[in-house]
């Protein structure tokens, strides 16, 4: 035979309604406490992940059109050596 005591019966009542709520103030907390760190990182004007790798690859982008406009064209290369830089260049002799 199975007895109900009522003073167990509203312990495991408080125990569950407790735990409920303990569990609500967790998920709270954790909302506040990403509202908190969302308000200071706007504050400090940090960027995001997303546009940061962005601005990272135009960047390298730019750096390598930078690189290719330093070299210079091969067909300025200085003559080779041995030949005189005396001599007028076969466009000049034509015309």
């Amino acid at each position: 035979m199975q007895t109900r005591n009522p003073l167990l019966d509203e312990f495991a009542k408080l125990t569950t309604g407790a735990m409920g709520l303990a569990q609500a103030a967790g998920e709270e907390a954790k909302t506040a406490f990403r509202a908190q760190t969302d308000r200071i990182a706007a504050e400090m004007d940090l960027v995001r992940r997303d546009e940061f790798d962005a601005l990272k690859a135009e960047i390298a982008v730019l750096r390598a059109e930078v690189a290719a406009l330093k070299t210079p064209p091969k067909a300025a290369k200085k003559p080779a050596t041995g030949t005189s830089t005396a001599s007028v260049p076969p466009e000049d002799a034509v015309g």
